[in-house]
């Protein structure tokens, strides 16, 4: 009884980060929360980090207490050791509405609020429309990743600032998409095609006012399709609104400091990737202070940045499974 009560203590202390990168075509995570089995798994075990990719599903969410959930700006500044995380919960959350939403897909998203704000006490300070619309367009670039193109960065910005102003702690923005080409994502082949964009928005939110931020697209067309799709997707396809699942994660995503407060880079234990997409930032950063960088095997991409890139630094895994049991077991 007394090792187990030690090893249980040992386990509590163990911070791990959990990612998957959006608009690459991951077999697991690059859907709509299809991630969230693993990761919940694998944050039963220890506080882990997530990337809003892992756990947001439409109108569903798979974070839980034990997640720190953190966009792919503040968590490249956190592996480069210039932010720590300061765990919160009930964020005061303020919301960015495009001017370019039609009214009755901004109806839809205000009930959205609400609902959410009933069932679960979310904190929500309020919402601001952009000046001007934000004027998104996305696409599959030549390489098969998701990119896109946004005319008007600067009217997010000045919605921002009015947000934070009123006690936003956190900012959801959801701007509106044109509506989705072809059928291969339904159908669980190749890469969701807003990914790349939605990276573009959240990244340059969270640079200009170092706050926890995440986006949902909006789409002019609020039916709700019939057909069966991939189970990885089909969260979407049952919901006209992906706002809930940033909602619930920005309520309680951590506090970006540069002080000296808070999980530091020091603190993490173990970095978990899929095995063909490793060429980024966090990689970099616990191969440069001798942290352990585990690679999936299982979950495959479009990149074809392996181990091999960095002269087999990394320690490769064929399942989630085998990882679970390598580290907790």
């Amino acid at each position: 009884m007394q090792y187990r009560a030690i090893h249980i203590i040992i386990m509590s202390m163990i911070t791990g980060a959990f990612i998957i990168p959006t608009g690459i075509g991951a077999s697991i995570g690059g859907f709509a929360g299809d991630a969230s089995y693993w990761a919940r798994k694998f944050a039963s075990k220890c506080k882990l980090i997530v990337n809003p990719n892992v756990v947001n599903a439409a109108c569903f969410s798979g974070i839980t207490d034990n997640m720190l959930y953190v966009e792919g700006y503040a968590l490249d500044e956190f592996f480069r050791g210039k932010l720590n995380l300061i765990q919160s919960r009930n964020n005061t959350i303020g919301i960015i509405f495009d001017k370019a939403l039609p009214k009755p897909v901004l109806n839809v998203h205000i009930n959205t609020i609400n609902a959410v704000k009933t069932v679960y006490g979310t904190n929500v300070c309020g919402y601001e429309i952009t000046d001007k619309g934000v004027g998104v367009d996305f696409f599959i670039d030549k390489s098969g990743i998701s990119m896109g193109n946004i005319s008007n960065l600067a009217t997010l910005k000045r919605a921002a600032e009015k947000l934070l102003k009123r006690g936003a702690d956190a900012i959801a923005i959801v701007c509106r998409f044109p509506d989705e080409q072809g059928d291969d994502y339904a159908n669980g082949i190749g890469v969701d095609p807003v990914g790349g964009v939605e990276a573009i928005i959240s990244h340059y939110i969270s640079k200009e006012f170092n706050v926890p931020c995440a986006h949902a697209p909006a789409f002019d067309d609020l039916t709700i399709s019939t057909d069966i799709v991939d189970s990885r997707c089909s969260a979407e396809y049952i919901t006209p609104t992906f706002l809930p699942c940033i909602l619930l994660g920005l309520s309680q995503a951590p506090r970006l400091s540069a002080e000296t407060e808070g999980l530091k880079i020091d603190d993490i234990d173990f970095l978990v990737l899929p095995y063909n997409s490793i060429g980024c930032i966090p990689v970099l950063e616990m191969i440069k202070r001798n942290k352990p960088v585990y690679t999936v095997k299982e979950n495959s991409t479009v990149l074809n940045v392996t181990p091999d890139n960095f002269l087999n630094k990394c320690i490769s895994v064929d399942t989630y499974s085998e990882l679970f049991n390598k580290l907790f077991k």
